[in-house]
């Protein structure tokens, strides 16, 4: 395995939690702060980022019924709509001027949703995410560390909110590999505790195919997989939380083949900038956002590319 330590540039430092960066169309910056307790309630944040200043400012604080939530993973659509994963709310979204909405409290099926943590559009539109929480606000919060309850929806482009796979322990990243023509390929779920990275032929808005292990994580080090990006080149980059390093994984899986050296140790999730080598990772050692130069652009997001 090859070892790599570029030189990373801090951002920011001394937020409320690092989760969750994203890019919108006009190239603004945002990221989210997931676990803020106040009043024995949890209050987190969605943030703007200014990266010419770097400061940070509050967007929104996520809340439904009044109940805080725990914002966890952000993607951006054609609209510029934020769609986020909360482990508290589910799935919301959250437009420029901060306004929020829950987009649904049951599946397709009538279950109550579960508690999300990241998420994902494919080329199509069609919306993947992980969820490791149990039901959402306001029954309690549970997390599937140890009892393998977490599951994976799609929330379609027709939206609709399918379950496609449940019995995970702590899903946690996730990321789509699309084929040369731009034609959704495979889905690839992140579980932490099993440093596994699993596998799913998807078959249309909503239908996967039966779980494959795709990678795994080396076991010499603590933690697991967390957030991740492809780059141009498919490449998979991987935060491996609470082992300092990003692992960089083929198209084919397997086992990485380079290790990136970060200045910190609990990597929480990354995001390319559009057109550029620029790669912005957040971390909860002093729950900052730091940037580094890879040696490939990064793939294109859903909301950057032409419709095919």
């Amino acid at each position: 395995m090859e070892a790599v330590e570029p030189k990373f540039t801090k951002v920011i430092d001394g937020e409320l939690g690092a989760e969750g960066p994203v890019f919108d169309k006009d190239d603004n910056f945002y990221m989210v702060a997931p676990e803020v307790m106040k009043n024995d309630n949890y209050s987190g944040q969605v943030l703007s980022i200014d990266l010419k200043t770097n400061k940070s400012s509050i967007l929104c604080k996520p809340t439904v019924d009044g109940v805080g939530g725990i914002p966890a993973g952000c993607q951006c659509d054609k609209d510029n709509l934020l769609w986020i994963a909360d482990m508290r709310l589910g799935l919301i979204t959250v437009d420029k001027n901060g306004t929020l909405k829950q987009v649904c409290k049951e599946d397709n099926s009538g279950r109550t949703m579960q508690g999300c943590n990241d998420c994902t559009f494919d080329y199509d539109g069609n919306l993947w995410i992980t969820a490791p929480a149990g039901k959402i606000a306001p029954h309690p919060y549970e997390r599937s560390m140890e009892d393998p309850f977490g599951s994976v929806y799609c929330y379609t482009n027709e939206k609709e909110m399918v379950m496609v796979d449940t019995g995970l322990r702590f899903p946690n990243g996730i990321a789509v590999l699309h084929s040369p023509d731009g034609r959704p390929n495979t889905l690839i779920v992140a579980e932490t505790p099993t440093k596994s990275l699993w596998a799913y032929e998807i078959q249309g808005p909503g239908k996967v195919g039966q779980r494959k292990l795709w990678g795994k994580l080396p076991g010499e080090l603590e933690g697991g997989p967390d957030g991740m990006d492809f780059d141009e080149d498919n490449n998979l980059l991987v935060a491996h939380w609470g082992s300092g390093v990003l692992e960089v994984f083929g198209r084919e899986g397997g086992s990485p083949h380079t290790r990136i050296k970060c200045p910190f140790s609990r990597t929480s999730n990354l995001h390319f900038r559009k057109g550029t080598n620029e790669v912005y990772v957040t971390e909860h050692d002093s729950h900052g956002l730091w940037m580094f130069e890879w040696k490939r652009a990064g793939k294109l997001q859903y909301c950057d590319v032409i419709s095919m």
